[in-house]
């Protein structure tokens, strides 16, 4: 895995929308799950096991954790 960009506990901002892409059954293909600007909190720090791309588990809301990749947040 790459150094990662931010840390756990960091506070960011989506800089695009976020839309579901099937990690979240009970919501439909597309449906937008995040705005861009909106803030939320990094709870997690992974890597995509083929590519070793950094992902980050970004809380938005106690029932929304959403991964991203380091272009789609930004500090807050």
């Amino acid at each position: 895995m790459t150094q990662a960009r931010y840390d756990w506990g960091m506070r960011v901002r989506a800089t695009t929308d976020l839309v579901n892409d099937g990690s979240y059954p009970e919501r439909a293909e597309d449906e937008l799950l995040v705005k861009s600007g909106d803030v939320g909190e990094i709870v997690n720090i992974g890597a995509h096991v083929e590519t070793e791309t950094t992902i980050y588990l970004v809380e938005f809301s106690p029932q929304l954790v959403v991964g991203c990749l380091e272009e789609e947040i930004e500090p807050a």
